[in-house]
């Protein structure tokens, strides 16, 4: 049995999550990175002795288009899978059950979720700091369980929340924009899992391309892009009362 860890994470939080979780699973794992726009994922071929952590971050209730059509193009081949949703602490409304869809699509059987909370990719003082101790050590525990279900010889597929069809898509569009402190070093552009970003001049951003992942903010080395201040503070305003009281993992089984 080989496990992989499939994950689409732009900013970082979703890949902490998962790396707490699979290193409960497995001592060693073979990791198949979403955010990649020069990969070739339809070689991607698992076996049904196989086993993957599938984690996708929730935007707007939903699995980021750019991580479906990415996953859609690997062969699960009757690979077990547990199914890891990340939100900012706001809610994740049908994100678990349609990346249950879309993996079953793919070829995976999934037999757990995980719904967890890691620092809001946007406005990061929800959930600041998380996933802190307390949650490292509940997805330790989820791992225990979810081997404990293995152990057993169980393969079913656990109830989860959401609804079909799912919600409506609907994202507030933020762009980052690079400041004076800009050197072109282009690590933004090699990094943009769509490539909105001119390698030759990262002033330059695709509008209608860019996803609004905030993966260029996440690995500027000089700190010089960010968003729009005015549309961050609504932002914020808009979250702030379904965001700012602390939610808990959640495993499904």
């Amino acid at each position: 049995m080989k496990c992989y860890k499939i994950c689409f994470s732009p900013t970082g939080g979703t890949k902490k999550v998962t790396d707490t979780l699979t290193k409960g699973l497995a001592s060693e794992s073979h990791i198949v990175d979403l955010t990649d726009s020069r990969a070739d994922f339809s070689a991607v071929r698992l076996t049904a002795d196989d086993i993957a952590v599938i984690a996708v971050p929730s935007y707007g209730g939903r699995v980021p288009v750019t991580a479906v059509r990415r996953l859609s193009a690997i062969d699960g081949n009757g690979a077990k899978a547990i199914l890891l949703c990340v939100y900012g602490n706001r809610a994740y409304e049908d994100t678990l059950v349609e990346l249950r869809d879309v993996a079953a699509d793919a070829g995976f059987h999934a037999i757990a979720a995980v719904a967890a909370v890691a620092e809001h990719s946007i406005a990061r003082q929800f959930a600041a700091g998380r996933p802190d101790t307390a949650d490292q050590l509940q997805l330790r525990d989820f791992s225990r369980k979810i081997l404990e279900k293995l152990s057993a010889g169980s393969s079913s597929e656990p109830s989860l929340p959401g609804s079909r069809p799912y919600k409506e898509l609907k994202l507030m569009k933020l762009v980052p924009a690079p400041d004076s402190k800009c050197t072109k070093c282009g690590l933004c552009a090699e990094k943009c899992p769509v490539q909105a970003i001119d390698k030759n001049d990262p002033v330059n951003v695709k509008d209608q391309t860019c996803i609004s992942c905030m993966r260029c903010i996440a690995v500027c080395p000089a700190s010089a892009r960010d968003v729009d201040r005015e549309i961050l503070a609504a932002l914020s305003t808009m979250l702030s009362k379904a965001a700012s009281d602390r939610k808990e993992y959640q495993l499904y089984l």
